[in-house]
């Protein structure tokens, strides 16, 4: 008996040798994956902008761009924002979802092993006695993969973190850019309010001063009655001016994370347009391919979709498992462990499908068509990236005109109304000449605030089309 039961030790050690060796030879063979590998896309950029006026190197120029304007509490309200705002939090959520759905991707790569127990008590057959059962064991089982395609949908599960990343920082650059627009806009509102309380004091002097020389004798009742028209029409715009700032701070408080009206306190006392400056460094389109959160995010969707393309290719091909257990049975639980009660098994498989109806080919071409879709979604999203900048460039460039332009008419139409309203106190001119220079210089008092907000505007849009404002090191944790 201890003979044979030597034997059988040793033709177990000879079989678990065997299956050691075999295992480390299927894992030398599965260095190779199948399905393409994954290669950066190569689109055509421009050499240059053509309203560009620099093509130096900006990455460091754009990491925290709101600074340029020189506005604290421009600088605070963004700092504050990218601490609380609520969809950036959510971004930072599907960058740690990402990595945990790669760990339970990974884990299928390696071994997995189940502990086991149980107990029973039953009766075979009405005349045989009641007997009670005790299981225990370990069972294992690892899948090689020899073909790659575990290797594959890690390979994949990677390329979703980086999507997550991505989406983050794009997340970011919105959020820092409409934090900037709504406060510019506020700004440039509570400008016009101020023009409009300006013009309204002057309107309703010179409605004051046509009133005396009506009951002087010296003009008709029009005159009162343009004047008075004139006073009430700019005085209806100052509510309206007041309801959109109030909106506009409500929505700067919402970017913060804070309920709408936690930021009237702060952002009700009128201040000026913040003023960027007049040139901005857009470096190469090149660097875009670098900087561009969503270029970044449609490469990794690439590299994912072609990944995936090697999942669906492994299918073709068979599925080689080593599994094992090992265990004790009985009828007593003291004498479970005993060396007789043991039970044990170890050996490799194989599963193929050898027919599925073309469904696994199928699949391959489904993969390789959503593949070279997202390589397309790739090609269009740079060249809707080329598109944004060259439309900001050239906006920017042209209001710096404009602005130039109106500023004269400014002080054209002031001098216009100093002068109207001299010949008329004098008599020499009637109320109309008045009436429409101070109309006319209203209108362009307001253009000029509009283009002036427009000026910065257009600024943060060439920020934000650059791909400005993600790498900062407070977000050093979510990359």
């Amino acid at each position: 008996m201890l003979f044979k039961e030597k034997g059988g030790l040793f033709r177990c050690f000879q079989f678990c040798m065997c299956a050691l060796i075999s295992v480390f030879w299927i894992s030398a063979l599965s260095g190779c994956a199948v399905g393409p590998d994954f290669e950066k896309p190569q689109v055509d950029v421009p050499a240059s902008w053509s309203d560009a006026n620099s093509t130096s190197s900006v990455a460091e120029d754009l990491a925290h761009w709101w600074t340029t304007f020189g506005d604290p509490n421009l600088t605070s309200l963004i700092e504050r924002a990218i601490k609380s705002n609520l969809n950036l939090k959510i971004a930072e959520s599907r960058i740690r979802q990402a990595r945990a759905s790669r760990g339970v991707v990974a884990s299928g790569f390696w071994p997995s092993a189940n502990l086991s127990g149980s107990y029973s008590r039953g009766r075979a057959s009405g005349s045989s006695p009641v007997t009670d059962l005790y299981q225990t064991g370990l069972d294992a089982i690892w899948e090689i993969d020899i073909f790659g395609g575990t290797r594959r949908g890690i390979e994949v599960a990677d390329a979703d973190i980086l999507t997550a990343v991505e989406d983050h920082r794009n997340v970011l650059i919105t959020l820092t850019a409409e934090v900037a627009l709504n406060y510019i806009d506020l700004r440039g509102l509570q400008q016009e309010i101020v023009i409009a309380q300006d013009n309204l004091k002057a309107q309703q002097h010179s409605a004051n001063l046509t009133k005396e020389r009506f009951e002087g004798g010296f003009v008709s009742a029009l005159d009162v009655a343009n004047a008075n028209a004139l006073v009430a029409s700019t005085a209806s715009q100052i509510p309206v001016l007041q309801g959109a700032a109030h909106q506009t701070i409500y929505n700067i408080a919402i970017l913060l994370g804070l309920e709408p009206s936690a930021l009237l306190k702060e952002l009700l006392p009128s201040s000026t347009i913040p003023v960027g400056p007049v040139e901005v460094p857009a470096g190469l389109p090149s660097d875009l391919l670098r900087r561009r959160p969503d270029i970044r995010r449609a490469e990794a969707q690439l590299h994912a979709q072609t990944a995936l393309v090697g999942v669906a290719v492994a299918d073709l091909f068979p599925r080689f498992t080593l599994s094992g257990s090992y265990g004790y049975r009985d009828t007593d639980f003291d004498s479970l462990t005993e060396w007789r009660n043991r039970s044990w098994s170890f050996g490799p498989s194989i599963g193929w499908q050898i027919f599925s109806a073309g469904k696994v080919r199928s699949n391959i071409e489904l993969q390789k068509a959503v593949q070279e879709q997202s390589m397309i979604a790739y090609q269009q999203t740079v060249l809707t990236a080329l598109q944004e900048v060259e439309n900001a460039l050239i906006a920017s460039s042209t209001e710096f005109e404009h602005r130039s332009a109106l500023i004269e008419v400014v002080a054209a139409n002031r001098k216009a109304v100093e002068l109207s309203t001299q010949l008329y106190i004098e008599g020499q001119a009637d109320f109309l000449n008045v009436l429409v220079a101070q109309r006319a210089l209203y209108s362009s008092e307001d253009a000029l605030v509009q283009s002036n907000r427009n000026v910065s505007t257009n600024l943060v849009a060439l920020y934000k089309a650059l791909g400005g404002g993600w790498n900062i090191p407070s977000q050093q944790m979510a990359d």
